[in-house]
């Protein structure tokens, strides 16, 4: 029996693990893929306070040397699902049965897809959803990047530095992101914008992308672009799915200020709750409430068994 569950290793995970076993409270965190989450792949963040500028990976390194000089427990294993017993939590996971007082969901979200003819098909074979991570592929090449908000403008001006050419394509005719980033976008000048384009179709063979077909919002005219890969940044989606708590339309957890769910003894932080901002620092902010609360819960159920009913 744990005090104190956390799905997700992430910046919200480490974190809340952080809280958590501060307070004395036996924890453990779940993760099923490896420790940082997203943001290990980001090039630069700008944003965190005492950070002026770091990389993702060195910010998250961080991160996990902290967890580790606590002697934080962390099981590599997917949660399948959450059952409710009383004031027990049964997690199941793809290896394993673990109970627990108090869940902590900081699973963050994956990255969207658009759906268009070939996206899927071409998936890891010149179609990716992370610059970091497969920019370098593309060096002195032409590639192709679809998105108008922070995190497409962001990767878009890192793989401006490695790519011959970008062709930016937005379905708008201006950008949603931060103006500090719409400022330093229009400063490269190997990047050229697609206003009221969408993508159409991959084009490709067996050695993967050769191209991409855009269609003109307005006029549905069709345009190929000679590209070698092509990099989609339209949002995402949470991983929410084995936690039956309320969410909203689009997936996300809802809380209240004490990252309360629906359920009592599960918390939610980070990006996979109905947030304003899904930021590092946000996050971080949301597990430390999350770690803090789950304290306090389990303070209100001192001398009750895990049937509810009250111990002799």
């Amino acid at each position: 029996m744990y005090d104190c569950v956390i799905i997700g290793a992430g910046p919200g995970g480490i974190c809340a693990a952080i809280y958590a076993i501060r307070a004395g409270l036996k924890t453990i965190i779940l993760e099923k893929r490896g420790v940082g989450g997203q943001i290990a792949v980001s090039d630069i963040i700008e944003n965190y306070p005492g950070f002026p500028s770091v990389s993702g990976s060195e910010l998250m390194h961080n991160f996990e040397e902290h967890a580790k000089s606590i002697a934080a427990e962390i099981q590599f294993a997917e949660v399948k699902s959450i059952e409710v017993l009383g004031d027990k939590r049964i997690i199941h996971t793809s290896t394993d049965r673990i109970d627990a007082k108090t869940v902590l969901v900081c699973t963050g979200a994956e990255a969207k897809k658009l759906g268009f003819q070939g996206e899927t098909e071409f998936f890891g074979r010149g179609v990716s959803t992370c610059g970091t991570c497969d920019g370098p592929f593309y060096k002195n090449k032409p590639i192709a990047v679809i998105g108008g908000g922070d995190t497409a403008v962001k990767e878009s001006i890192y793989l401006s530095k490695i790519a011959s050419k970008v062709y930016h394509i937005h379905r708008r005719d201006r950008f949603r992101a931060e103006k500090v980033l719409r400022d330093r976008i229009k400063k490269r000048d190997n990047i050229e914008f697609m206003w009221l384009h969408t993508a159409h179709k991959v084009v490709g063979d067996d050695m993967g992308v050769t191209g991409l077909q855009v269609k003109a919002y307005e006029t549905n005219e069709i345009k190929d672009l000679l590209v070698d890969g092509i990099f989609i940044f339209v949002g995402i989606t949470p991983n929410t799915s084995f936690v039956d708590c309320e969410k909203d339309d689009q997936g996300f957890i809802i809380t209240n200020q004490k990252m309360e769910t629906s359920i009592p003894g599960i918390y939610a932080a980070g990006d996979c709750r109905s947030t304003p901002l899904r930021q590092v620092v946000t996050a971080v902010g949301d597990a430390a409430i999350a770690g803090f609360m789950a304290e306090e819960y389990i303070s209100s159920i001192e001398g009750r068994s895990y049937d509810g009913t009250t111990k002799v």
